[in-house]
């Protein structure tokens, strides 16, 4: 049995104010590196195989002190890169909803998996790029891996682990630092945890505000 901990990266400042953020290449706030640091001691004893990554630095940012607990080199990979959300980058929702009314109603309807973000991708565009890795985790060796991803990335690779809709990418909610824990037996994918966020008690008893953004 393959056991994979979905997490999605830190605060960052973009976040904090509620600005969409996609590609743009952003640290951690300081409540995103103390939420790092949470997420280090919550994996220093569980037994990890692999850690994957996105290229992305606020994804290094929690990867990395991971994988330096366990003497292990973080896995980067370029398709673990959040969905490219093109003009929308930057704006709040407020903003995008006032600048591409048309974009937000398809968006918003019954099938948003072909609705390519002003200037950006699709889900359907995201679920391709993503699609080699849910297979390999499918129906590749057991282990034990850490992957470290974004928004709309780690909701597309678990409808595809799920083999669900990709319609079905709003029935998830994952904070930022979250951890979702799904293991994989005989290609058969279980949710163990969906959007465990615990481990993020002592950093929210140092006066950081629990913050939870969309992108």
């Amino acid at each position: 049995m393959s056991l994979l901990y979905l997490i999605r990266h830190g605060e960052t400042a973009a976040n904090a104010v509620g600005e969409g953020l996609g590609r743009r290449d952003v640290p951690l706030s300081p409540f995103g590196r103390e939420q790092a640091h949470c997420l280090a001691e919550r994996f220093a004893s569980v037994p990890i195989d692999a850690v994957l990554s996105s290229p992305l630095r606020r994804a290094l940012e929690v990867s990395r002190p991971i994988a330096e607990r366990h003497g292990l080199a973080v896995d980067i990979r370029p398709e673990l890169t959040e969905m490219d959300v093109g003009a929308t980058d930057g704006l709040t929702s407020a903003e995008i909803r006032e600048r591409f009314p048309e974009f937000i109603a398809a968006w918003t309807g019954e099938n948003p998996a072909p609705v390519r973000m002003p200037g950006g991708e699709s889900l359907q565009d995201l679920a391709a790029r993503v699609l080699p890795l849910a297979e390999e985790l499918l129906h590749g060796p057991d282990r034990v891996i850490v992957l470290v991803s974004h928004n709309f990335t780690l909701r597309v690779l678990l409808c595809l682990l799920l083999a669900l809709p990709l319609e079905s990418f709003r029935t998830f909610r994952l904070d930022l630092a979250s951890v979702t824990t799904v293991s994989i037996q005989h290609g058969r994918t279980v949710i163990q945890a969906l959007n465990d966020v615990c481990h993020l008690e002592d950093a929210l008893n140092l006066g950081g505000p629990a913050r939870s953004v969309a992108t």
